[in-house]
């Protein structure tokens, strides 16, 4: 479901990634862990076209990235990857529902449709009673779920998350790891994660360690 041939990039003189040959299928979470600096989140930001490598292939879905210009990359990328960082990204102003609507309603779907498949989202966090509520009336793990709900409003194929659990406490982090796992079994969803959080890491699929710019193994 995501091929990666041989994907490297540099910033200046630094090589960040250096031959980076990684296949995710269609269903799986895969984990990746490193140190600081070991290119973990470069790798996840090619991933996810927000960055392009310097040498390399990146098949998504039976799309290969590259061939792609500007404006059909944005759409495509609207489309099939949905993201989830550290820190939410919640834009202030709107509700929780207005929040995850706000991907369908870029795609071009109607607000009718867009407000429903928010809200059957919302349902399936728990969050439908909070729907009318801002970010800053939600707690840390409300948000981190209401951005998972975002994520997911186009049906895309893979979600990209990074550190998704780094700012939460031990029992919100708990539940929005099981809620990777309760997507995937509910919706067949793909899921790469970025994370320095061993309990999660051992409990995906497939563990990718990734050492000065290389995958140096695999747990399965």
């Amino acid at each position: 479901m995501i091929e990666l041939e041989g994907i490297t990039k540099s910033f200046g003189p630094l090589q960040v990634l250096k031959g980076i040959d990684l296949t995710i299928g269609k269903g799986e979470i895969v984990s990746i862990v490193g140190p600081s600096g070991a290119g973990k989140t470069t790798l996840l930001q090619i991933m996810g076209t927000l960055d392009k490598p310097d040498s390399g292939r990146l098949v998504l879905n039976g799309t290969e990235v590259s061939r792609l210009n500007e404006s059909r990359l944005s759409a495509f990328r609207n489309k099939e990857i949905g993201f989830v960082f550290q820190f939410h990204q919640l834009l202030p102003e709107f509700t929780a529902l207005e929040n995850v609507t706000i991907p369908a309603l870029i795609r071009g779907d109607s607000a009718a449709s867009a407000r429903k498949r928010a809200m059957e989202l919302l349902e399936m966090m728990g969050l439908q009673e909070r729907a009318s509520h801002k970010p800053a009336e939600l707690s840390g793990g409300e948000k981190q779920r209401v951005a998972v709900a975002r994520a997911l409003v186009n049906h895309p194929s893979v979600v990209l998350a990074d550190e998704p659990s780094g700012s939460l406490d031990t029992q919100n982090k708990e539940e929005l790891h099981q809620l990777f796992f309760d997507l995937r079994d509910k919706l067949g969803q793909t899921f790469v994660i970025v994370t320095h959080d061993e309990g999660l890491a051992s409990s995906t699929d497939r563990k990718i360690h990734i050492i000065d710019g290389k995958i140096k193994t695999e747990d399965l």
